[in-house]
Protein backbone atom coordinates (compact mmCIF):
# COMPACT_ATOMS: atom_id res chain seq x y z
CA UNK A 1 0.00 0.00 0.00
CA UNK A 2 1.27 3.52 -0.99
CA UNK A 3 1.98 5.30 1.92
CA UNK A 4 0.10 9.30 1.86
CA UNK A 5 2.14 12.59 1.24
CA UNK A 6 2.47 15.63 2.68
CA UNK A 7 3.95 18.40 1.93
CA UNK A 8 5.41 21.05 4.50
CA UNK A 9 5.32 24.58 2.68
CA UNK A 10 7.82 26.91 4.83
CA UNK A 11 7.67 30.98 3.65
CA UNK A 12 11.34 32.36 4.41
CA UNK A 13 12.58 36.05 3.94
CA UNK A 14 15.44 37.20 6.26
CA UNK A 15 15.61 34.14 8.15
CA UNK A 16 19.45 33.69 8.29
CA UNK A 17 19.79 33.23 12.08
CA UNK A 18 16.97 31.45 12.39
CA UNK A 19 16.27 29.14 9.44
CA UNK A 20 18.77 26.86 10.86
CA UNK A 21 17.64 25.85 14.12
CA UNK A 22 14.25 25.77 12.48
CA UNK A 23 15.07 23.19 10.31
CA UNK A 24 16.55 21.07 12.99
CA UNK A 25 12.95 21.00 15.00
CA UNK A 26 11.04 20.72 12.30
CA UNK A 27 12.98 17.49 11.18
CA UNK A 28 12.84 16.53 14.87
CA UNK A 29 9.00 17.26 14.93
CA UNK A 30 8.29 14.81 11.96
CA UNK A 31 10.21 12.08 12.82
CA UNK A 32 7.56 9.92 14.97
CA UNK A 33 5.38 10.79 11.63
CA UNK A 34 8.05 10.39 9.12
CA UNK A 35 8.07 6.46 8.90
CA UNK A 36 4.32 6.17 7.90
CA UNK A 37 4.00 9.04 5.18
CA UNK A 38 6.56 10.45 2.38
CA UNK A 39 7.04 13.89 3.64
CA UNK A 40 8.39 16.54 1.49
CA UNK A 41 9.76 19.84 3.25
CA UNK A 42 9.43 22.78 0.72
CA UNK A 43 11.04 26.50 1.75
CA UNK A 44 9.82 29.44 -0.27
CA UNK A 45 12.19 32.21 -0.56
CA UNK A 46 11.60 36.03 -1.15
CA UNK A 47 14.95 36.78 -1.83
CA UNK A 48 16.42 39.43 0.19
CA UNK A 49 20.43 40.45 0.74
CA UNK A 50 21.32 38.21 3.80
CA UNK A 51 22.51 34.73 3.38
CA UNK A 52 19.29 32.42 4.07
CA UNK A 53 19.49 31.25 0.01
CA UNK A 54 23.02 30.35 0.73
CA UNK A 55 21.92 28.58 4.18
CA UNK A 56 18.70 26.92 2.62
CA UNK A 57 20.74 25.49 -0.31
CA UNK A 58 23.07 23.53 2.50
CA UNK A 59 19.80 22.29 3.74
CA UNK A 60 18.73 20.96 0.65
CA UNK A 61 22.32 19.32 -0.27
CA UNK A 62 21.90 17.10 3.33
CA UNK A 63 18.27 16.54 3.41
CA UNK A 64 16.75 14.84 0.38
CA UNK A 65 13.12 16.04 1.83
CA UNK A 66 14.02 19.31 0.99
CA UNK A 67 13.30 21.44 -2.52
CA UNK A 68 13.56 25.48 -2.38
CA UNK A 69 11.58 27.76 -4.38
CA UNK A 70 13.29 31.15 -5.06
CA UNK A 71 11.21 34.14 -6.09
CA UNK A 72 12.38 36.25 -8.44
CA UNK A 73 11.48 39.45 -5.95
CA UNK A 74 9.87 39.89 -2.89
CA UNK A 75 6.26 38.86 -3.51
CA UNK A 76 4.85 38.76 0.04
CA UNK A 77 4.24 36.14 3.01
CA UNK A 78 0.62 34.95 0.98
CA UNK A 79 1.87 34.88 -2.17
CA UNK A 80 4.47 32.44 -1.07
CA UNK A 81 2.13 30.23 0.49
CA UNK A 82 0.12 30.14 -2.97
CA UNK A 83 3.29 29.11 -4.34
CA UNK A 84 3.70 26.56 -2.24
CA UNK A 85 0.32 25.22 -2.58
CA UNK A 86 0.48 25.28 -6.74
CA UNK A 87 3.79 22.83 -6.41
CA UNK A 88 2.36 20.88 -4.14
CA UNK A 89 0.40 17.38 -5.18
CA UNK A 90 0.43 15.84 -2.03
CA UNK A 91 -2.66 14.45 0.38
CA UNK A 92 -2.14 16.73 2.50
CA UNK A 93 -0.47 20.34 2.46
CA UNK A 94 0.72 21.80 5.95
CA UNK A 95 2.19 25.51 6.18
CA UNK A 96 3.95 26.98 8.67
CA UNK A 97 6.22 30.28 9.28
CA UNK A 98 9.57 29.29 9.37
CA UNK A 99 10.89 32.29 12.72
CA UNK A 100 9.62 29.28 15.05
CA UNK A 101 6.58 31.22 16.62
CA UNK A 102 4.18 28.69 15.13
CA UNK A 103 5.81 25.31 16.76
CA UNK A 104 6.77 22.81 14.59
CA UNK A 105 5.75 19.71 17.24
CA UNK A 106 2.10 20.69 16.28
CA UNK A 107 2.59 19.22 13.01
CA UNK A 108 1.68 15.16 14.36
CA UNK A 109 -1.70 16.79 16.06
CA UNK A 110 -2.66 18.60 13.08
CA UNK A 111 -2.25 15.01 10.92
CA UNK A 112 -3.95 12.79 13.42
CA UNK A 113 -6.88 14.92 13.22
CA UNK A 114 -6.76 15.40 9.10
CA UNK A 115 -6.55 11.65 9.70
CA UNK A 116 -9.78 11.69 11.96
CA UNK A 117 -11.70 13.78 8.66
CA UNK A 118 -10.88 16.70 8.87
CA UNK A 119 -10.38 18.79 5.30
CA UNK A 120 -8.79 21.60 7.45
CA UNK A 121 -7.04 21.66 10.54
CA UNK A 122 -6.59 25.14 11.69
CA UNK A 123 -4.16 26.41 14.33
CA UNK A 124 -5.26 29.59 16.86
CA UNK A 125 -3.07 31.59 18.67
CA UNK A 126 -3.22 31.86 22.42
CA UNK A 127 -1.33 35.05 23.03
CA UNK A 128 0.09 35.28 26.20
CA UNK A 129 2.20 37.98 27.98
CA UNK A 130 5.43 37.78 25.22
CA UNK A 131 2.83 39.31 22.82
CA UNK A 132 2.58 43.13 23.39
CA UNK A 133 -0.52 44.49 24.91
CA UNK A 134 -1.17 46.82 21.81
CA UNK A 135 -0.66 43.61 19.30
CA UNK A 136 -3.04 41.66 21.42
CA UNK A 137 -5.89 44.03 21.64
CA UNK A 138 -5.54 44.97 17.76
CA UNK A 139 -5.50 41.37 16.75
CA UNK A 140 -8.78 40.94 18.79
CA UNK A 141 -10.16 43.73 17.58
CA UNK A 142 -9.44 42.74 13.65
CA UNK A 143 -10.99 39.22 14.26
CA UNK A 144 -13.89 40.85 16.17
CA UNK A 145 -14.71 43.27 13.41
CA UNK A 146 -14.03 40.90 10.71
CA UNK A 147 -16.53 38.38 11.89
CA UNK A 148 -19.32 41.31 12.77
CA UNK A 149 -18.60 42.66 8.58
CA UNK A 150 -17.75 39.47 6.91
CA UNK A 151 -19.64 36.58 6.30
CA UNK A 152 -17.02 34.35 7.11
CA UNK A 153 -16.48 31.73 10.39
CA UNK A 154 -13.01 32.62 11.37
CA UNK A 155 -11.89 31.48 14.87
CA UNK A 156 -10.29 34.02 17.00
CA UNK A 157 -6.67 34.43 16.36
CA UNK A 158 -6.55 32.14 13.34
CA UNK A 159 -2.93 32.22 11.93
CA UNK A 160 -1.02 30.71 8.79
CA UNK A 161 -0.26 27.42 10.38
CA UNK A 162 -2.71 24.90 9.13
CA UNK A 163 -3.45 21.83 7.27
CA UNK A 164 -5.28 21.27 4.32
CA UNK A 165 -6.35 18.36 2.41
CA UNK A 166 -6.08 18.08 -1.16
CA UNK A 167 -8.99 18.97 -2.26
CA UNK A 168 -8.97 22.18 -0.33
CA UNK A 169 -5.44 22.75 -2.34
CA UNK A 170 -7.02 22.11 -5.36
CA UNK A 171 -10.28 24.36 -4.74
CA UNK A 172 -7.44 27.24 -4.31
CA UNK A 173 -5.56 26.64 -6.54
CA UNK A 174 -8.55 26.09 -9.39
CA UNK A 175 -11.34 28.21 -8.31
CA UNK A 176 -9.47 31.38 -6.00
CA UNK A 177 -7.40 33.01 -8.20
CA UNK A 178 -7.44 36.10 -6.29
CA UNK A 179 -4.43 38.85 -7.14
CA UNK A 180 -4.61 39.50 -3.14
CA UNK A 181 -5.30 37.01 -1.65
CA UNK A 182 -6.18 36.27 1.98
CA UNK A 183 -5.55 33.22 2.89
CA UNK A 184 -7.46 32.89 6.53
CA UNK A 185 -10.86 34.37 5.31
CA UNK A 186 -10.55 32.06 1.96
CA UNK A 187 -10.13 29.14 4.23
CA UNK A 188 -12.87 29.79 5.79
CA UNK A 189 -15.02 30.27 3.35
CA UNK A 190 -14.43 27.34 1.16
CA UNK A 191 -16.14 25.24 4.42
CA UNK A 192 -15.59 21.75 4.67
CA UNK A 193 -14.82 20.34 7.94
CA UNK A 194 -12.62 22.37 10.26
CA UNK A 195 -11.00 21.77 13.27
CA UNK A 196 -9.30 24.26 15.55
CA UNK A 197 -5.98 23.73 17.30
CA UNK A 198 -4.79 26.01 19.77
CA UNK A 199 -1.10 26.85 20.61
CA UNK A 200 1.27 29.54 22.05
CA UNK A 201 3.11 31.37 20.35
CA UNK A 202 6.53 31.39 21.52
CA UNK A 203 8.95 34.07 21.37
CA UNK A 204 11.47 34.53 18.30
CA UNK A 205 14.44 32.47 19.01
CA UNK A 206 16.60 34.88 16.90
CA UNK A 207 15.93 38.25 14.61
CA UNK A 208 12.98 40.21 14.18
CA UNK A 209 9.89 40.34 12.68
CA UNK A 210 10.12 42.19 9.39
CA UNK A 211 6.03 43.11 9.91
CA UNK A 212 5.90 46.82 10.34
CA UNK A 213 2.80 48.50 11.66
CA UNK A 214 1.82 49.72 7.50
CA UNK A 215 1.98 45.92 6.07
CA UNK A 216 -0.21 44.73 9.08
CA UNK A 217 -2.77 47.73 8.20
CA UNK A 218 -3.01 46.74 4.84
CA UNK A 219 -3.07 43.04 5.65
CA UNK A 220 -5.99 44.13 7.69
CA UNK A 221 -7.47 46.56 5.16
CA UNK A 222 -7.32 44.05 2.33
CA UNK A 223 -8.84 41.15 4.06
CA UNK A 224 -11.66 43.35 5.40
CA UNK A 225 -12.50 44.82 1.46
CA UNK A 226 -12.13 41.10 0.27
CA UNK A 227 -14.97 39.52 2.29
CA UNK A 228 -17.42 42.97 3.24
CA UNK A 229 -18.72 45.37 1.69
CA UNK A 230 -20.47 46.85 5.10
CA UNK A 231 -17.10 49.60 4.74
CA UNK A 232 -18.96 51.03 1.54
CA UNK A 233 -22.69 50.66 3.08
CA UNK A 234 -21.12 52.46 6.23
CA UNK A 235 -20.51 55.59 4.20
CA UNK A 236 -23.80 55.27 2.55
CA UNK A 237 -25.44 55.58 6.43
CA UNK A 238 -22.72 58.43 7.46
CA UNK A 239 -23.66 60.14 4.24
CA UNK A 240 -27.45 59.77 4.80
CA UNK A 241 -27.06 61.10 8.40
CA UNK A 242 -25.36 64.01 7.71
CA UNK A 243 -27.60 64.93 4.85
CA UNK A 244 -30.05 64.56 7.46
CA UNK A 245 -28.81 66.53 10.04
CA UNK A 246 -28.45 69.14 7.46
CA UNK A 247 -31.83 69.24 6.68
CA UNK A 248 -32.80 69.64 9.94
CA UNK A 249 -30.31 72.45 10.50
CA UNK A 250 -31.60 74.33 7.24
CA UNK A 251 -35.14 73.98 8.88
CA UNK A 252 -34.19 75.19 12.02
CA UNK A 253 -32.49 78.09 10.44
CA UNK A 254 -35.72 78.90 8.43
CA UNK A 255 -38.11 78.82 11.27
CA UNK A 256 -36.11 80.91 13.27
CA UNK A 257 -35.62 83.43 10.66
CA UNK A 258 -39.50 83.38 10.47
CA UNK A 259 -39.51 84.06 13.77
CA UNK A 260 -37.26 86.95 13.71
CA UNK A 261 -34.56 85.69 15.70
CA UNK A 262 -31.84 84.75 13.25
CA UNK A 263 -28.25 85.87 14.05
CA UNK A 264 -25.47 86.76 11.74
CA UNK A 265 -23.67 83.55 11.00
CA UNK A 266 -19.71 83.46 12.03
CA UNK A 267 -17.04 81.97 10.02
CA UNK A 268 -16.03 79.74 12.82
CA UNK A 269 -19.19 77.51 12.60
CA UNK A 270 -18.86 77.67 8.23
CA UNK A 271 -15.57 76.62 8.13
CA UNK A 272 -16.16 73.88 10.73
CA UNK A 273 -18.73 72.87 8.54
CA UNK A 274 -16.78 73.02 5.19
CA UNK A 275 -14.10 71.10 6.86
CA UNK A 276 -16.54 68.48 8.05
CA UNK A 277 -17.90 67.87 4.99
CA UNK A 278 -14.63 67.91 2.98
CA UNK A 279 -13.47 65.47 5.26
CA UNK A 280 -16.44 62.97 5.18
CA UNK A 281 -16.39 63.33 1.15
CA UNK A 282 -12.12 62.40 1.35
CA UNK A 283 -13.09 59.40 3.90
CA UNK A 284 -15.72 58.31 1.30
CA UNK A 285 -13.37 58.52 -1.81
CA UNK A 286 -10.38 56.72 -0.22
CA UNK A 287 -12.95 53.91 1.08
CA UNK A 288 -14.43 53.63 -2.80
CA UNK A 289 -10.48 53.62 -4.02
CA UNK A 290 -9.86 50.63 -1.91
CA UNK A 291 -12.45 48.96 -3.62
CA UNK A 292 -11.67 50.07 -7.25
CA UNK A 293 -7.42 49.06 -6.38
CA UNK A 294 -9.00 45.82 -5.89
CA UNK A 295 -11.11 45.72 -8.70
CA UNK A 296 -7.80 47.52 -10.80
CA UNK A 297 -5.33 44.49 -9.14
CA UNK A 298 -8.09 41.25 -10.66
CA UNK A 299 -8.72 43.14 -14.34
CA UNK A 300 -4.98 43.40 -14.77
CA UNK A 301 -4.46 39.63 -14.56
CA UNK A 302 -0.94 39.52 -13.70
CA UNK A 303 0.65 36.16 -11.90
CA UNK A 304 0.66 36.34 -8.25
CA UNK A 305 4.43 35.19 -7.96
CA UNK A 306 7.17 34.17 -11.07
CA UNK A 307 9.91 31.91 -9.55
CA UNK A 308 13.65 32.35 -10.39
CA UNK A 309 15.04 29.31 -9.32
CA UNK A 310 14.80 26.14 -7.69
CA UNK A 311 17.12 23.99 -5.31
CA UNK A 312 17.03 20.44 -5.69
CA UNK A 313 19.62 18.42 -3.55
CA UNK A 314 21.49 21.61 -3.37
CA UNK A 315 21.97 22.24 -7.33
CA UNK A 316 20.01 25.10 -9.20
CA UNK A 317 16.93 23.97 -11.16
CA UNK A 318 16.33 25.98 -14.56
CA UNK A 319 12.34 26.71 -13.52
CA UNK A 320 11.03 25.65 -17.27
CA UNK A 321 7.46 26.02 -18.39
CA UNK A 322 5.06 23.37 -17.43
CA UNK A 323 1.35 22.92 -16.47
CA UNK A 324 0.88 22.23 -12.79
CA UNK A 325 -2.29 22.08 -10.95
CA UNK A 326 -4.65 23.73 -13.39
CA UNK A 327 -2.08 26.71 -14.32
CA UNK A 328 -0.19 27.30 -17.46
CA UNK A 329 3.51 28.23 -16.24
CA UNK A 330 4.23 30.10 -19.30
CA UNK A 331 6.31 27.83 -21.80
CA UNK A 332 7.07 31.59 -23.71
CA UNK A 333 8.57 33.01 -20.89
CA UNK A 334 12.63 32.95 -20.43
CA UNK A 335 13.76 29.48 -18.41
CA UNK A 336 14.49 31.93 -15.69
CA UNK A 337 10.84 32.50 -15.30
CA UNK A 338 8.05 30.91 -13.34
CA UNK A 339 4.54 32.32 -13.56
CA UNK A 340 1.16 31.07 -12.62
CA UNK A 341 -1.50 32.01 -15.33
CA UNK A 342 -4.39 30.39 -15.89
CA UNK A 343 -5.49 28.43 -18.21
CA UNK A 344 -8.87 29.34 -19.99
CA UNK A 345 -11.17 26.01 -21.04
CA UNK A 346 -11.03 26.69 -24.63
CA UNK A 347 -7.03 26.94 -24.60
CA UNK A 348 -7.06 23.99 -22.26
CA UNK A 349 -9.42 21.77 -24.96
CA UNK A 350 -6.87 23.21 -27.92
CA UNK A 351 -3.77 21.93 -26.06
CA UNK A 352 -5.41 18.51 -24.96
CA UNK A 353 -6.32 17.66 -28.51
CA UNK A 354 -2.55 19.00 -29.96
CA UNK A 355 -0.84 17.30 -27.55
CA UNK A 356 -2.77 13.67 -28.30
CA UNK A 357 -2.05 14.24 -31.92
Amino acid sequence: MQMKAIDIVCPVFREEEVIGLFHERLSAAIEPIGRHYAIRILYVLDPSSDGTEAVLSAISANDPRVAVLVMSRRFGHQSALIAGMDHSQADATIMLDSDLQHPPELIPRLVALWEEGADIVQAVRQDGRETGILKRLTSRWFYKLFLRMGFVQLAVGASDYRLLSRRVVEVIRARLPEQNPFLRGLVGWIGFRVANVPFQPAPRARGRSHYRASTLLNFALNGICSFSKVPLRFCIGLGLVVAGASFIGGVAELLLYALGRTEVPGWPSLIAALCFLGGIQLFFLGMIGEYVGLIFDEVKGRPRYIVDRRYVAGKVVACQGEQLGGLRLRSEAPPHQLAGERLSEAEGATRARTASR
